[in-house]
């Protein structure tokens, strides 16, 4: 597996769009400050392949892979395996009201031979790019484990290394580490092969099991054959004999149906003449009907005479006055009556009224003098207490201010009571008056109001004198008013009288009708009877008297029915004789079935062809059941010698012998590798070897002592772990069925623990690893030293906003 491009946005650090394009590179180095996201792009891959991050420490888990801020991440990874290109993507979202990170799409897709990479700097939503191996998360992590050849667990243990993880295959145990290694060198290949041996082995054995049971079933003998071909040669004449006799049968069977038929129209003639029996109330059907007449004649007689007298009585009303005008005339005339006296009631009314107008009048004209002098003793009144208010201020010698004479003597000063009286009297005036005023109103109203009333009633007096000029008097009209109502209760009586000899009318049409329709049904019944005779020949009907066209036909079949039996004993003779010869005729032909020994069910030409049929398919599965036996034995010798390899591979295989020597010789030269990296690494002081699956190391500069890998402190453990990383990337990939497994090799640890010289070994191996360009070698790492000596490098930076990525010379 080696990853060519990686594009994110939204992805932790990275919110902005950025792309890691690995493109033409055999050896790069990601560096940048502590936190500016490089471990992040490695993330980013392992996040795009099986939905996880490995420093998550939770599988599946894709809390952490959204930024801060970010609605979405999105990822993207181009890569080769298998010498094919894959692209892997997913998109996390921040869903419902809590903004829960889910995802919402997960998808692997083989891309065509021809694409061109460079369309994908569109962004990230491009069309469908190949072939869809993947499109949900539950379908991802089959299919991508097919296309990169290791589950997710080893792929961060032999392909990117993420902090935290470089030593996991130096102390993995045994089974993991085993498991790692078929996975790499492709040995699943052999279980397959011993699981499809077996298969073989079982499927051949059914089949020999099925073959053995089809011949235990016996196979045709030549005796047999030899008798079918003659029983069905017997069939073959047994055919043409029924052939030969058919003409005979169907001539019987033509005179039998023929004799038959002839018996049954006798019979059925002589049945039918034998029922003729005139009705009994043929004779009253027809007296119905004319009595029936004769009613509806008088009925209409009795309806024209009542509609006659009728219309003589209403071209008497139409000459007669309207009794509604002269009763409102007559009215009119008792209304005129009541109007003198209505005219001497509003004309005393007005005589009251003016007279109370009158005393209402002289009432006024009193109150008006009174308030008059009550007002002028008021004024008086109040004079004197003016004068007396004047005095109370005067000194004798003062000059009058009335007079304006000098004052000789100040007379006393009166109490003001006259004042107080005179305005009480005026009040009290004043009050009459008003009141004498209202009812003088009143009483002219009222007056008014008399006088117009008299006036109306004499005018309704003149109008109605006026109206009744040229009319009839009172007592012609009551007169002509009579004579309308005694007209109109004799048109009433007229009216009752035509409905009800209608109502008779009608009742003697429907009896008409009755009649009728008996008489036309007892002659459909004649005619019914004599048609069912016509070829007999029966006498014409009278159509004016049922009763006797009924006598002459009823004479006539019993005259006839005397011929008829004759004619039916001829028939039953004749009848009896065909079909004895059509017995005869039958049990010749069943005489040769029975010869044949063959069941018939009557059709004789196909009883024979059936049986000739299968007498012929038998003679043919026997023919085939031989050959096929002979088939059969060829095929089992076939199936044996498939079961006997089949099963003796499986058996081969499934000790694991070859499998278990595979994977020792793998591991040794694994070992011899990685221990030959780790003695120039650890400046010949370490050996790395392995016992029984377990790895330890020969400390030189100890007296040769044996330690456990769990021994070595953390640089010599990165010293160890980096070489079985390289080693694996480099000895491995040559030994494995598939060998694009491992195509690449990156790693994120601390390489500032090694020393210059170290430094510089490990650049170089990394440099000859890549240097082949069969795999992909990445580095994380601060070390400047380290960094220049890669040729391609990727600066990742960081601001306040986003992480970058970004090829720098």
């Amino acid at each position: 597996m080696r990853p060519l491009r990686l594009d994110v946005a939204g992805f932790t650090v990275f919110r902005e769009p950025a792309t890691l394009d690995l493109t033409g590179a055999d050896l790069f180095a990601l560096v940048g400050p502590t936190g500016s996201g490089k471990s992040t792009l490695l993330d980013a891959i392992c996040f795009a392949l099986y939905g996880t991050v490995p420093r998550a420490g939770k599988r599946g888990g894709v809390g952490g892979v959204l930024g801060p801020s970010a609605a979405e991440a999105r990822v993207r990874l181009v890569f080769e395996s298998g010498g094919q290109r894959y692209v892997a993507s997913r998109v996390v979202r921040r869903v419902g009201k809590a903004g829960q990170p889910q995802t919402k799409h997960a998808g692997l897709e083989r891309l065509h031979p021809d694409f061109d990479l460079s369309t994908l700097d569109t962004g990230l939503d491009a069309e469908q790019l190949g072939d869809v191996l993947a499109g949900s998360p539950s379908e991802m992590d089959a299919a991508v484990e097919k296309a990169v050849g290791l589950p997710y667990e080893q792929f961060v243990t032999c392909v990117i290394l993420p902090q935290g993880a470089f030593a996991e295959f130096l102390h993995a145990s045994p089974a993991s580490r085993q498991q790692i290694l078929v996975n790499l060198l492709g040995l699943g290949v052999y279980d397959e092969v011993r699981e499809r041996a077996a298969k073989v082995a079982s499927d051949a054995a059914a089949r020999l099991e099925v073959i053995d049971q089809q011949l235990s079933l016996g196979v045709p003998t030549d005796e047999a054959l030899a008798d079918q071909q003659a029983r069905l040669d017997r069939l073959r004449r047994l055919a043409t004999e029924v052939d030969a006799a058919l003409p005979a049968l169907a001539t019987a069977e033509q005179r039998a149906a023929g004799s038959a038929e002839a018996l049954r129209a006798a019979e059925d003639q002589l049945r039918t003449i034998g029922a003729v029996t005139a009705p009994t109330d043929s004779h009253a059907l027809d007296a119905r009907a004319q009595e029936a007449i004769a009613a509806v004649a008088r009925a209409d007689a009795e309806v024209a005479g009542a509609e006659a007298a009728e219309l003589e009585l209403l071209r008497a009303r139409d000459t007669a006055g309207d009794p509604a005008g002269l009763a409102k005339l007559l009215d009119a005339y008792e209304r005129a009556d009541e109007i003198p006296a209505e005219i001497d009631r509003h004309a005393a009314a007005l005589a009251l009224a003016e007279a109370a107008h009158a005393a209402a009048t002289s009432t006024v004209r009193d109150t008006e003098r009174a308030l008059g002098e009550a007002e002028a003793a008021r004024d008086a009144a109040r004079t004197g207490e003016l004068a007396a208010a004047l005095r109370a201020h005067l000194q004798v010698g003062d000059d009058c201010p009335v007079c304006l004479r000098a004052v000789e003597e100040v007379p006393g000063v009166p109490e003001n009571v006259r004042l107080t009286a005179a305005e009480r009297d005026v009040s009290t005036a004043r009050a009459g008056h008003e009141a004498a005023l209202r009812l003088h109103r009143d009483t002219d109203r009222e007056e008014t109001t008399a006088r117009t009333r008299l006036e109306e009633a004499r005018a309704r007096l003149d109008r109605a004198t006026a109206w009744f000029i040229g009319k009839p008097d009172r007592v012609e009209v009551a007169a002509l008013l009579a004579a309308a109502h005694d007209l109109a209760k004799r048109l009433d009586a007229a009216g009752s009288e035509v409905r009800a000899v209608r109502r008779h009318r009608t009742a003697a049409g429907a009896e008409l009708d009755a009649a009728r329709a008996a008489l036309a049904r007892a002659w459909a019944g004649y005619d019914r009877v004599r048609d069912g005779l016509s070829v007999l020949g029966p006498p014409a009907a009278d159509r004016e008297d049922l009763a006797g066209s009924w006598a002459a036909l009823a004479d006539w079949a019993a005259d006839r029915a005397t011929a008829l039996r004759a004619a039916r004993d001829e028939a039953a003779l004749a009848a009896r004789g065909a079909a004895e010869a059509l017995t005869a005729a039958r049990s010749a032909i069943d005489a040769l079935f029975a010869a044949a020994e063959v069941t018939g069910t009557g059709q004789h030409v196909r009883d024979a062809a059936v049986a000739v049929e299968r007498a012929s398919a038998v003679l043919t599965n026997l023919t085939e059941a031989r050959d096929r036996a002979a088939r059969l034995r060829d095929q089992r010798d076939g199936h044996q010698r498939d079961a006997t390899v089949a099963k003796a591979l499986a058996q081969h295989l499934n000790a694991n012998n070859f499998k278990r020597w595979l994977l020792a010789e793998a591991l040794d030269q694994l070992v011899d590798g990685a221990s030959a990296l780790l003695m120039e690494l650890s400046a010949g002081q370490y050996e790395l070897g392995h016992d029984k699956g377990e790895f330890y190391v020969i400390d030189h500069h100890d007296a040769e002592q044996q330690r456990a890998v769990r021994t070595l402190s953390g640089g010599e453990t990165f010293q160890a772990s980096l070489a079985l990383a390289l080693a694996l990337s480099d000895r491995l990939a040559g030994m494995s069925s598939n060998a694009t497994t491992l195509g690449s090799i990156i790693l994120d640890e601390g390489f500032g623990t090694l020393d210059g010289a170290t430094l510089d070994m490990v650049a170089a191996t990394l440099e000859n690893l890549a240097a082949r360009g069969d795999r992909l070698v990445g580095v994380v790492t601060h070390v400047p030293a380290l960094a220049e000596r890669i040729p391609v490098r990727y600066e990742v930076r960081k601001d306040a906003r986003s992480a970058y990525v970004e090829r720098v010379a």
